[in-house]
Order: structure tokens, then sequence, then C-alpha cells
């Protein structure tokens, strides 16, 4: 590993004290272009033969790079992320990626990017696949966990923080999934039709600052379309705008089978296919290099940066391993602490009912999410952990013997539903009549006839072997109500399974063929002693039966002894939200919470007024039917395996709460710019579905600042409460006449006047009332996190360069200022700009 230079300096300096502006400098570490390490890597090139250069084009054994002895290149290995190493066995877990972004503190993302490059080289990791910057846009997708965020400035600032931390470690960090990857529905399949000017200033300017600032070293292509081709064939984006706009000389990789046309990818640019050349087949492409239909420059720009890696990294000179690093770190555990401590963002706190006071003696812990911990989500995502505090641990460690904590779950796990749930088959017994038949479509007579007393094989698998011969399977029965009231109907399979729920001949619940999926419900108001006919038909993608079903009165959801403790306690914690089985890679997410959660949340609060609910999630969720009903609200994203720890200090006032929203929260799903354009609407077979990208530039924040008469976010992009309070004076803009390409400087003061120490996000907004084109009404351009002692203040000056003021013009294809007069604005949230000023600028000398 290089030493950090002055040359790389400038940056790092940005990130240790929290400072991020627009700034696209060229500074990161490691070097990827000294002369040194270009004339090893030819001189390694030199020794290879054409079929060597070709297998280097593939992965091998899953997750790593093909080995070459002959020129002492080893297998270079992979590990998932994005955060924490998922190598085999328990690993760090820290917050995930919206909550790292919730802290607004590259500064935090670079301790945390080597903490987990300390983690890699423990287990022998090359390669870290992380960071996620792909957009949040809508609430549903099911990896927004790992990403940071609506906004691309602040998606980009917490990346490059992260990168040059884990690269700091000699551990490859891969920026990925290249590009607008945005929901994970149909994601192998999804067609996204998007402008050139929305995915220049959306969706890549994470990806460019994480190339051009981080030196990332490597980029992993997405599984979707983009305007008609695959990533890891699409010239235009994977080529033109990463190699050769951005100077990109790293390895460009494809995600896990996400390459389907191997000539295709080569001349895209795609440099490894993994994880194994499936597409790029050496035979395939030795046969097109030797005819001349293939490029054997393109095949060595392609070769070199896979041993410019192994030569920048330090691969060639040590072990990945590094058997003097702890596999259990209590150093890296301190940082997964601070983070989440940093990432928990305070929505709500009516009448000061947090912090929790000595009045507080008896403390209710209630909730499918309190324990165990939920310390992060599924899909490749997700980390075992040696050891991770939950809600209701961490609570009670914090408080010890002075307050007497009470603990119940409130809610039945899926499949106590299940196997409670009692049927009875159309001829009268007990249970459900289950008919199996030879074929995936019902045709014919069962193959086989029995009784099953309940459906409850559910398994949460996600990606698993496909049968060969293929079944379907019914259920049939009646369901009799013990007495009138509403009635929750769940279903739960995996994977690729589907199935359809119909009561009394309607279908209420219905599970489309996706990659993966959560527990789906309903709910249906019923009278005593009036059955319901039910069929259930289940399309196994194995070959087994993972169908879970079952029927539970919604009074009977809510445990009586956890409506007995919330009586009982001085106050109560409800912690619920998502977890590995219902927010993961490969599916979306529901916007309500899961099933039964706003009835418990409705339970306790009605029992005791001093309920606070604590939401484990990756985004926005719906509020409407509870919100109203609890003094406090604090979301705790997915907190990583010190998250109880934090929560417990945070609700105890031994630390204020810091964090900010990445996102706009909206209050129904139908208030969001891309509700309309989310879904892709019906296509023929045979083709791919398709969504446009209809809300454009106007993601988040920037519709709702820009159209101030359509409804309002129930909590705005960049708001969170402290334990104190903040003040934003004395704002001074210079020049205040400037020209394009001059830089100019934002100055401000901020006071922490309330009464303890906190943490404050100063945001500065520009506004271009002036351009010829359609413009967001405000966009994010700088921001700096600040620690304050109460009563002090600290002068803020932040630089906002061309690009804070450019947009990308179509025409010409670059970055455009169209003179005139900007605001420059300043505040804690998008909504939220007490500060503003005027600038002129006038046309480049």
């Amino acid at each position: 590993m290089q030493h950090l230079t002055l040359k790389y300096l400038a940056l790092s300096l940005c990130i240790a004290v929290g400072v991020c502006t627009t700034a696209y400098a060229d500074n990161a570490l490691p070097a990827a272009d000294t002369p040194a390490v270009e004339h090893r890597v030819d001189a390694m090139l030199a020794k290879l033969t054409l079929e060597q250069k070709v297998e280097l084009l593939g992965g091998v054994d899953n997750f790593a790079t093909h080995a070459e002895p002959s020129i002492g290149l080893p297998a270079m290995t992979m590990s998932d992320g994005p955060y924490g190493v998922r190598a085999p066995g328990p690993s760090t877990a820290y917050m995930a990626g919206i909550g790292l972004a919730a802290s607004w503190d590259p500064a935090l993302a670079e301790e945390v990017g080597a903490a987990m490059g300390r983690d890699a080289r423990a287990r022998g990791v090359g390669f870290l696949l992380g960071p996620g910057v792909n957009m949040y846009r809508a609430p549903q997708n099911g990896r927004n966990m790992e990403y940071y965020g609506e906004d691309p400035l602040l998606a980009g600032s917490i990346a490059v923080g992260l990168i040059q931390g884990v690269q700091s470690q000699g551990v490859v960090a891969t920026v990925k999934h290249f590009v607008a990857n945005n929901s994970e529905y149909d994601r192998r399949h999804l067609d996204t039709r998007i402008d050139e000017r929305t995915l220049r200033e959306i969706y890549l300017p994470a990806f460019e600052m994480a190339v051009k600032q981080g030196h990332v070293g490597a980029v992993m292509s997405s599984y979707n379309l983009v305007n008609g081709d695959y990533l890891a064939e699409n010239r235009a984006i994977s080529y033109d705008i990463l190699k050769k706009d951005w100077g990109f000389n790293g390895i460009f990789m494809s995600d896990w089978g996400a390459t389907h046309d191997g000539l295709k990818a080569f001349n895209a640019g795609l440099d490894l296919e993994m994880p194994a050349p499936d597409a790029m087949r050496p035979g395939l492409i030795l046969g097109d290099l030797r005819s001349g239909k293939l490029s054997q420059a393109m095949l060595d720009d392609k070769v070199r940066r896979i041993l410019r890696t192994a030569v920048r990294f330090g691969f060639l000179g040590r072990p990945q391993k590094d058997l003097s690093l702890p596999l259990y770190s209590l150093q890296n555990d301190r940082v997964a602490l601070k983070n989440a401590l940093e990432g928990l963002v305070l929505l709500k706190n009516d009448q000061h009912v947090l912090p929790f006071d000595a009045s507080v003696k008896t403390i209710a812990v209630i909730g499918p999410d309190a324990d165990p911990a939920v310390s992060s989500a599924g899909g490749s995502s997700h980390i075992d952990t040696f050891q991770a505090q939950s809600v209701l641990t961490g609570i009670t460690h914090l408080v010890g013997e002075k307050v007497n904590v009470l603990y119940r779950r409130g809610l039945p796990s899926a499949m106590e539903v299940f196997k409670k749930s009692t049927f009875s088959t159309p001829d009268g017994k007990p249970g459900l009549l289950k008919e199996t038949f030879a074929n995936d479509a019902f045709q014919g007579k069962p193959g086989n006839s029995a009784v099953d007393a309940q459906v409850d094989l559910w398994k949460p698998e996600l990606w698993t072997t496909p049968a060969t011969q293929r079944q379907s399977i019914r259920w049939s029965g009646r369901f009799v109500p013990t007495y009138d009231g509403k009635y929750l109907f769940l279903t739960a399979a995996a994977s690729e399974d589907t199935y359809t729920l119909y009561i009394d001949g309607k279908p209420v619940i219905t599970q489309p063929h996706r990659e993966g999926q959560a527990p789906l419900y309903a709910t249906l108001s019923l009278h005593a002693n009036q059955p319901v006919s039910i069929r259930l038909d289940y399309k196994p993608d194995v070959d087994y039966s993972r169908m879970g079903f079952g029927v539970i009165a919604i009074d009977d959801l809510i445990s009586a002894d956890a409506k007995k403790i919330a009586a009982m306690a001085d106050a109560a914690v409800v912690a619920v939200g998502f977890d590995p089985s219902s927010e993961s890679e490969a599916y979306d997410r529901t916007f309500p919470l899961p099933w039964g959660q706003e009835a418990l949340i409705e339970a306790v609060a009605e029992r005791n007024r001093k309920t606070v609910v604590t939401v484990t999630s990756g985004g926005a969720y719906a509020t409407s039917g509870w919100l109203d009903q609890v003094p406090a609200l604090l979301q705790n994203w997915y907190p990583g395996q010190e998250g109880g720890t934090a929560i417990a200090q945070v609700l105890f006032g031994e630390h204020s709460p810091e964090g900010k929203l990445p996102i706009s929260f909206e209050r129904r799903w139908e208030d969001n710019p891309t509700h309309d354009y989310y879904d892709a609407p019906p296509h023929p077979p045979g083709t791919h579905p398709t969504v446009h990208y209809g809300e454009s530039l106007f993601v988040g924040y920037r519709w709702y600042t820009s159209h101030p008469d359509k409804p309002q976010p129930l909590f705005p992009f960049g708001y969170g409460l402290s334990y104190t309070t903040f003040a934003f004076s004395g704002l001074e803009v210079k020049p205040a006449k400037a020209r394009d390409g001059d830089t100019v400087q934002v100055s401000f003061q901020v006071r922490n006047t309330g009464s303890r120490a906190g943490a404050e996000v100063a945001q500065v907004y520009v506004s271009d009332p002036s351009a010829i084109v359609v413009r967001p009404e405000r966009e994010l351009k700088a921001f700096q996190k600040l620690d304050l002692a109460s009563g002090q203040s600290r002068r803020v000056t932040l630089t906002l360069d061309r690009r804070a003021f450019a947009y990308y013009d179509t025409g010409h294809h670059d970055w455009k200022v169209d003179p005139g007069r900007f605001v420059i604005r300043v505040g804690d949230a998008s909504d939220h700009t007490p500060l503003a000023a005027d600038l002129t600028l006038e046309k480049a000398r």
C-alpha cells in the first residue's frame, strides 16, 4: 500500500473536518497512475499469452478473480458489503448505508470504511463489494437501506469518505450498482428509461465523485437495463461516460450474472465478468480476437486494469489476509457504536417526552424488533455478528438496576399464526384439503390428495435451486370466525414462488413471480359463525413446499401481557419495523409497516401516554394510522451490532440525537413524485418491463420545494430533532458578483442556543431563478456538520465551485451556467433555510 502523499491531502482534510461541497477534485488514495505502477503493469502484461489474458476476464470460485502464477498474480478475493464484510463467519455489522448518510458526516464514513477495511484484511478479503450509491426514489425499494438517500451530493460525499477509509487499508472498494438500480421488484429484467439530463444530474454524480474524488478501485454494473441496454453492455454509459469522460482506470465488473451478451459486453467496456465467464466465454472471445472482430488493444486495456489493481493495492507483495488483525475487534465495535449514535434520527418529540428522566422507574419494551437485535436487513448485505445489542439488551445494560425493564414481544411470530390457525375441509374434516398437481398450472387430476392441519412450512429463503419437475399445490376449505370483527389473513412463501389466496372466490392476496418476497397480508371484516371459503393456489419454484398461511382475529393479535405491562410502566418503547424477512435485496417491501404492528402501537399508546416508537427500516413508511397517538418517534434504520446501545443512550439522554434525514419522508405513498412512474405497466411476453422516470429531476425534496402547492412531506429532507437548539445568522456571500467559473465563499454563524452540547448540520442550497431551463427550486450544494457546546458559536465558510451553479446542457453534452441571479440559502433542512442572499454570476471572460 502506498503512503498518503501531499498530492492527496486536500480531500482528506475536507473529509476529516466534515466539510463537503461540490468540488470534484482529483484527490484520493491510493494512487492509480504513478509511473512505477504503470511500468510494473507493462512488464507483467508483456509476459502473458493471448489465452492467459482472456482467462483473466472471468471470475472463479464465485468470489475471486483468476490467478496467473506465471506473473505472480494471485486470485483476488471478494466479499459482499456494503455495510460490513459478509465473508463466511461472523463479522462486524455497522449501521446500514442510509443510517450512515443520516449522520451527514464524511469523516465518520472514512472511519467506518477503515474499520471495514480492517475487517476485510483480517478475513483475507481483497475487494469489498460496496459502497452502494443508487438514489432513493421511492420507499419500497428493497435495497434503500444500502444506499445514501435521495441527494447525489450527500450520497457522493459519504461514499468518498467510505471509499477512502476502505482503500486506506489496502482493500479495493467497489462502488455499485452502476447505474439507476432504484428498485428491486424485477431488477434483472427492468428497463429504465431516463433522459440524459436527469441521468447526469441525479443518478450519475455520486458515481462520478467516487471515481474522481475517491479513486475507487472498482465499479460494479447493475442488473437492470438503461434505455434498452444492460449496464454491463451499455457502451454509452459504461465506456463513454465511466471510462472516457471520467477517466476511470480501475476494474469495471459485472454484478453476479448480470452479463448476457459477451461480445457486446466486451465492446462496452466490461473488464471482469462475475462470478464466472459465462457470457464472455474464453472460446467466444478468443475466436473474435483472432479474426479481428474484437480489438486486442481493448483486451490489453482490460487486463491492464486488473493488473493495475493488483499492483496498486499491494496484492503482489503481501498476503491478502492479515493474521495480526482480530476477527472480533473492540476498536471496530466502537466505530459501529459511533456510527449508530450519529445516524439515529429523532423525528418527533412532543412535550419533550425524551429524554426519559428520573421519573421513569419502570419501562415496558415491546415489539417484534425489540429482541433479538435486528442489526441488518436481508440479502447480500446481511451480516451475521459475533454479538449484537438489541433494543431490550441495550436499555437493560444502560439503566442497570435503576429502572425496572419489562419485556414482551407483543405480537405472535408468523409461524405461531400459521400453526394456531384452524380450518375445515370442504367435507367438514379439521384442516385444509391439499391437492398436488404434476404440473405448474393445476391441470388434470391431482396426483396426490391429503389433509393438512395447518399450512406452516414457510422457510424465508432467498436464492434457491429451481425444481426440474414443476408442480402446483392447492389448499381448499373453510374458515369459521368465532366472533364479529376484523381478521388478518397472513401468507408467506419464498424466493420465486407464486401464489394467490381466494376468499369466497375473490382474490385477496397475490404474490407475482419475483426474485424474492416478504410475507403479505389482508384484513377482512367477518361475522361470527359465518364461514368463508378458502382456496390457496401455490406454485413452488423448488421441489418442496415452503408455504405458510394463517388467519387470526385482530383482537387476538396483541398479547394480553404486552397490554398489561404497557399500563404498568412509566414509559413504553415500541420497537417495530422491518427485518431480513421483510426488507431485502431482490424484492421491494411494503409501504405500510409489517402485519400487526400498527395495531400493536395503538394498543400500547392507548395504555401509556409516554409511548416512544422506534422503527427499523431502510426508508419511509405509513404513519397516518398511529403517529398522532404517540409523542415520540425515533428512526433507527438498521443500526448495526451496537444499535441497541445507541438507542438506549439517546432515549435516556446520554447522547443527544444528531441524525438528519437523507430522504424526504412522505405522509402517503401517493404524495411521492415517483408514485405514478414507479411500477412498470403490463408488457407483452418476451419484452422487458419498462419504467419511465417521468418525475425527471424532481426527486424527493427537489419536487416538494418546487411545488409548495402540492402535499408536503411529513418530515423533510435534512430534518432531525436534537435535545438542544441552534440558530443561524450573519450570512455573507463573497463575491456578491462573480463570473462563471469563479469560486464563491459562503460564510455564516451557527450558535448552540440550548442548554446542552449537540450537533447540527448546516446545509447550503442554491436556487437559480433566472435559468433558461427548468430547474428544481433549490438543490443541496454544500454542508458541514458541527459539534457545539452549549452557548458555543462557530463561523462556517464553505466554497461553491462551478458545478454548484451548473446544469447539464443536453445540446452540448456538457455542464452549463446561465448568467444571472442566484439565491444562496442556508438552514437545517430543505424546507427551513432562514438565511438567504443573492449572488450575480456573469459570463466567463
